[in-house]
């Protein structure tokens, strides 16, 4: 008797966990875009940044937008090769690039108005600032992508290392002749 009440429970339990789990996934995918289409749209993004650097007139501006859509390359083909990183990204793609793209436009527009006011000149000199904050701050954004790969890799080389000297190799004499 006591296994029909069990089961009646357990059943109406893994009901109510379905209805609830199943909506969260479903708005989870609906507001989510496929690494393919952020990939997509960061690649075209990346290429109106490249566009940039030719129209602005500032030489200090132009090698930053051209170290910025390099360093963004980077990222792209990393996250391409190791899909898993992706998590860490997909903040900077949907809202870092395209501001960063914004930016660049109106420091365009206004350049190209010719103003000479001391707003104007203001707005010029804290854009390329600003420009040249997010060229550190995506390499940084780069660097930090590769981080749990450094640490990995640097404590495979501490292990090699007193493997070598535990099995009698005088790491800093046996190979400097190789």
């Amino acid at each position: 008797m006591g296994i029909l009440p069990s089961l009646a429970i357990g059943a109406c339990a893994f009901g109510a966990g379905e209805l609830l789990l199943h909506n969260k996934k479903e708005e989870i995918n609906e507001n989510n875009k496929s690494m393919y289409d952020v990939l997509n749209e960061a690649k075209n993004k990346n290429k109106q940044i490249f566009e940039m650097e030719s129209k602005v007139d500032s030489s200090e501006l132009r090698k930053n937008i051209r170290e910025i859509g390099e360093t963004v390359s980077k990222m792209i083909k990393t996250i391409e090769k190791k899909p898993e990183k992706f998590k860490k990204m997909s903040n900077f793609f949907d809202y870092y690039l395209p501001v960063t793209l914004n930016i660049l436009r109106k420091y365009d527009e206004i350049e190209n108005q010719n103003l000479s006011s001391d707003d104007g000149k203001k707005f010029m000199t804290q854009t390329e600032s600003m420009v040249e904050k997010i060229n550190n701050a995506f390499k940084n954004q780069l660097s930090n992508l590769y981080q749990s790969d450094m640490v990995d890799t640097d404590a495979e080389m501490k292990v090699f290392e007193t493997m070598l000297k535990a099995d009698g190799y005088d790491t800093t004499n046996d190979f400097k002749n190789i």
